[in-house]
């Protein structure tokens, strides 16, 4: 028999935390099923280097603003995964894990969310199942031959795992650039992108582009990107790489083979390992049972509702919200989606203001970090 709830979000990260914290405080009934092991969503698999591109308090949630990490510099991965966690447990927030979802199907008035071992009856569903689990690697001829080491950003830990090999490092993001700044000092490091990377000033960090990301929601679609000009937000470790001039890098290879690549001139390069840091497709494999899912790989949303199954809502992404896929920028998107939530539930579903475990001087909402 399903478990009935009003609402069911479905991912325990940064977005089902903040959705969390605001139908808490609407005294909302939900549950948030996690698929991981513990608290921190795709933070858990950030590499152990990874940092925020901006100071603690732009990467706060809502209600409770990070706090600045012991050591100098911007938050650690680590400071992260530390915050994550206090902060679901200040609010006590209802969280089950390791739940994994399969499936999300219609049942007459309801919703049925399906995991490994039990199912869930909810009026509405939030799939805030983000992207960590969909890495995304391109079709290169002969990919399947090559016979070295192939990892996916997603899946990348430490630099000195490839010291003395040669690598390649295929992606021309932040990522890319962050990797192949680490790596060059130890390996034999070759950066592959489609086109020369593009930096941003170096003044622009993680609170510039937060703040552009929320020029666009109060003032609507732009031609201009969301990041302004450049890509690369460069970090103390990629400008340190730009002053030994290893940032250099060259376009793709043809094709693979079992040594190594093939580049356009013939010429075949041995390689060791290869580094894929080529993105993420929304994880949305549990949604198809809904028909929901387009051949782009997203769901058509209006008002962050499915306009197909407007029981389902989307919490992630900018396509769901400018900047709704960061720490903070899931805070505005988060907001905005629980009070559609709760202005169509029952009267007697929604109680007083409620937090539990909460300091209630020490809460901020995502508007007062303008």
């Amino acid at each position: 028999m399903a478990d009935p709830r009003d609402i069911v979000i479905i991912g325990g990260g940064q977005m089902g935390l903040s959705l969390g914290y605001y139908l808490r405080r609407a005294g909302a009934d939900f549950l948030i099923l996690d698929a991981e092991e513990g608290p921190g969503g795709a933070w858990r698999h950030g590499w152990d280097s990874l940092r925020l591109f901006s100071p603690a308090g732009y990467g706060s949630l809502p209600g409770w603003l990070m706090p600045p990490p012991a050591h100098e510099g911007y938050p650690t991965r680590d400071d992260v995964l530390d915050y994550l966690s206090r902060y679901e447990a200040r609010y006590a927030l209802p969280i089950q894990r390791p739940v994994r979802v399969t499936s999300v199907e219609r049942g007459g008035d309801h919703l049925e969310v399906v995991a490994d071992n039990s199912r869930f009856a909810a009026r509405a569903v939030v799939s805030a199942t983000g992207t960590w689990s969909h890495p995304h690697v391109p079709d290169i001829d002969g990919r399947e031959t090559f016979t070295g080491v192939q990892v996916h950003s997603a899946h990348y830990d430490r630099p000195e795992d490839y010291s003395g090999q040669t690598v390649l490092v295929v992606g021309g993001g932040n990522s890319g650039a962050q990797i192949m700044a680490e790596l060059a000092p130890v390996a034999h490091a070759l950066w592959v992108t489609t086109h020369d990377p593009l930096f941003r000033p170096d003044d622009v960090d993680g609170r510039v582009l937060f703040e552009r990301a929320v020029a666009r929601l109060k003032n609507g679609p732009s031609d201009t990107p969301m990041g302004g000009i450049g890509d690369i937000v460069m970090v103390p470790p990629v400008k340190d790489a730009r002053a030994r001039g290893d940032l250099q890098s060259v376009r793709p290879f043809e094709r693979m083979t079992a040594r190594g690549v093939i580049w356009s001139d013939g010429a075949e390069m041995a390689v060791d390992a290869i580094i894929w840091c080529t993105g993420f497709r929304p994880a949305l494999d549990h949604l198809a049972a809904l028909g929901v899912v387009e051949d782009s790989g997203q769901v058509l949303v209006e008002s962050q509702r499915s306009i197909k199954e407007p029981r389902l809502l989307a919490g992630y992404g900018d396509w769901t919200g400018p900047g709704s896929a960061t720490l903070m920028g899931a805070a505005r998107t988060a907001r905005g989606l629980v009070e559609s939530l709760t202005a169509e539930l029952p009267d007697e579903s929604v109680t007083a203001f409620d937090i539990k475990g909460a300091d209630l001087n020490d809460m901020v909402e995502a508007d007062d970090l303008d």
